[in-house]
Formats: structure tokens, sequence, C-alpha cells
């Protein structure tokens, strides 16, 4: 049976010209690029360079704005406690979504332990946030603003040109998560008003393990201070020997999704609306989780009426796609961010999410739709949960 891979939020495969322009500097070119003395530092600070121009320009911001890390979980760490160590003095109050990744709502919750105050922003039922509400939340102490882009969960897009307004009529920082959605749909961190942005390379067909944070220059209202301390590289913002074919192969990443990003926006969110009209032309009961169109164009987010998500993907076999449900502790536990929606437990519990991905194809959707059918049929026919929906339905009101 083939196996497809629809869970592209989680993690996409590595492309091959990425891998390509890894390989030298995993092997031949093994210098650090901290060695300036000599040549092999020298061919890696370069190749460094590099990627942090393509990245740089997929942002429309500067070389010296983009910061290495370890992925988006370190950088949003680093703009969340460095901007909170610089802005203490100002005011210690943050306003953020109940939407936010776990990344950002950890470290939200260290922070209020050291005696800052978080206000997290309700969603509507499609998981976005309103600019009024988020502008009425703001008090005299507010120094930062913290928004999740694309939502890894539901595939939502927060207005951010709107969100970047408010923050520079208040003249406050503003901190965004765009690990889903950086090389996907259109990021200009001017135009936006953003201050702080995450980044991570797995998440656009990047390898692991490497990621960046844009840190506003120009017109910058603080000095972020580092997360890490050493040997001060980065401009001593990120301390640590740089993982150079990490970051040859995220700068390779970028540059191809930059170029790439307009035609293959409107493929895959075509291909996504494909798969959702399929399933609902074929099924009863499949409803769209999330906004309808200002979504990312890679996330199909879907509940299916009578079914757990877990049963589903357990006779889904060979097809990667994910529940609605997140580990915690012994526990399933139905996902924060669909609660915030408005979801029951049940109707959490019968969310599924596909991600699709660069080579994700036609061929691929179709099989995919025709396993879902079966699997999804097959399980409401012995679904207590879909025998009384369907009685309810005949007896009527």
């Amino acid at each position: 049976m083939k196996r497809i891979y629809l869970d592209h939020q989680a993690t996409t495969p590595l492309d091959p010209a990425a891998l390509e322009a890894m390989m030298p500097y995993l092997t031949d070119r093994f210098g650090n690029a901290g060695s300036r003395a000599h040549p092999f530092g020298w061919e890696a600070e370069e190749a460094v360079e590099t990627a942090r121009g393509a990245i740089a320009r997929a942002l429309h911001a500067t070389d010296r704005e983009v910061v290495f890390t370890s992925g988006a979980t370190e950088a949003i760490n680093t703009a969340l406690f460095g901007a909170a160590e610089a802005l203490s003095g100002v005011g210690r109050h943050i306003v953020t979504s109940a939407t936010e990744h776990p990344a950002t709502l950890a470290s939200l919750r260290r922070l209020t332990e050291l005696g800052w105050r978080v206000t997290y922003l309700p969603v509507d039922r499609e998981g976005l946030l309103d600019p009024g509400y988020l502008e009425n939340a703001l008090t005299t102490s507010t120094v930062l603003i913290s928004v999740l882009h694309g939502n890894n969960e539901i595939g939502t897009l927060q207005p951010l040109t709107e969100i970047g307004r408010i923050a520079r009529r208040h003249g406050l920082v503003l901190h965004v998560d765009a690990a889903q959605a950086f090389g996907k749909v259109t990021l200009d961190v001017n135009e936006m008003g953003i201050d702080l942005l995450s980044m991570s390379a797995h998440k656009l067909h990047g390898p692991k393990g490497v990621g960046a944070l844009y840190v506003r220059r120009r017109d910058a209202r603080f000095k972020l201070p580092p997360l890490l301390h050493g040997g001060g590289q980065e401009r001593g913002l990120r301390s640590g020997t740089l993982n150079v074919p990490g970051i040859v192969g995220f700068g390779k990443a970028a540059e191809l999704a930059f170029v790439r990003m307009p035609e293959e926006a409107a493929r895959l969110a075509a291909l996504r609306d494909r798969m959702a009209r399929m399933l609902q032309e074929a099924l009863p009961e499949v409803h769209l989780v999330g906004h309808p169109q200002l979504r990312l164009p890679t996330n199909l987010t879907l509940r299916f009426e009578g079914v757990r998500a877990d049963d589903v993907l357990l006779n889904l076999r060979g097809i990667a796609a994910s529940s609605g449900a997140t580990c915690s502790s012994a526990a399933q536990q139905p996902s924060h961010v669909l609660r915030a929606i408005g979801l029951t437990d049940e109707q959490a519990a019968s969310t599924l999410r596909f991600g699709l991905g660069r080579f994700t194809t036609e061929d691929e959707v179709e099989e995919a739709v025709t396993r879902l059918v079966e699997v999804v049929g097959k399980l409401r026919e012995i679904s207590p949960a879909w025998a009384r929906r369907q009685a309810g339905r005949r007896v009527g009101p």
C-alpha cells in the first residue's frame, strides 16, 4: 500500500536541492564559520552569509536583521524573554491570543511566574483575532504583543497588517511566530510593522535543527539582549558554533520557497479545496475547521461527525495526518486551539488535520480521499454517536 504524507504542519520532507546545497558542508567544507584566519572558515562564513541574505530577502529585511537559532522554539524564547528583559522598566504587560503555539504559551507562563501580566485574547469560531478587541485590551503598562500568524492546527491567518498598525500606533513591540507561514504566504516585516519574527527551516522543506529570528534594526524601539551567552556569535545575540550545513539548507529552502511562492500557494490552495470538496460530497457532515479564506494554503482541518479522529488514523494505514487531540500526561486531551474556537470535547476528538506540501500530488489527494471515505463510512456504521445523531435527525424537532 502506497504511503501518503499529509502532515506537513508537523514537518516537511527535505527538498533535494536543499540537501544538495548542504552536502559539501557536511564533508570537505567542514570549517567553522567563526574561524576567520584560514580559507576553511572563510568559505563557511560566506555560505552562512549567503543563506542569511536569502532569508532576509524573503522577509523584505536586511541581512543584519537575521539571527540564526536552533529552531523556532529557541527563536520564540529569545524574542519573548529578551523583550521582557529589555522592556521591564517601561511596563510588564503582554497581550497574546488563546491559540498560540505551546512554545509561546510556555514562555509566557514562565514570565507570569516572574511577575509579568499576560492577557490571552479570545478568537472567534474560525480562529480569527479581532484587532479592535486587541486594541481595547492594551493598557499603559503594555509593552509587547505576540501573535501566531498561521495557526499550526487550524491554518487560520491573523490580520498582521492591522495588528502591526495598532502596535505602531501605541509604540509597542510586535513579535510574530511565523514558523508555519514563512515561505508559504507573503511576509513583509516593514509593511506589517513587525519587530521580531520567529522561523523554522523544517516547516518549509529545509533541515531540522535550525531556525532564525528576525530582529528589527531600523527604527528599533529597544536593544534585544541574548538568551545564550558564550563566544559572541551572531553579533552577540546567539552564542554557539553555527550549524553551517543546516543554515545552508535553510537558506536554499527559503530561496526556493520565495521564488515559487505565488504558483505554489495557488496550486496547494486549489488542491486543498478540492480535497475538502471531494470529502464533503462523498460524506455527510464533514465540516471545515478554521477560516474558509484566511488560512494557510497548506492546511486542511476537517471535523468528521460521529467518529473519533484517532480511530480514523489507526485505520488509515499508510496515510500520515494528525488528530485534534494531544497527549497530556497519560491522557488524551482536546487541543487548546480547538477548545478556544468553541468546539466541544467530542467535536475536537472528531477533528483531523491534513497538511499538504511541495511534493503532494493530485493522485495522492484522490487516493487519500478514497481511503478516508471508506474508513469513515465503516466507522460510522459501528459508531453509537453516529447512530444517535442519525436517530435524532429522523425524529426531528
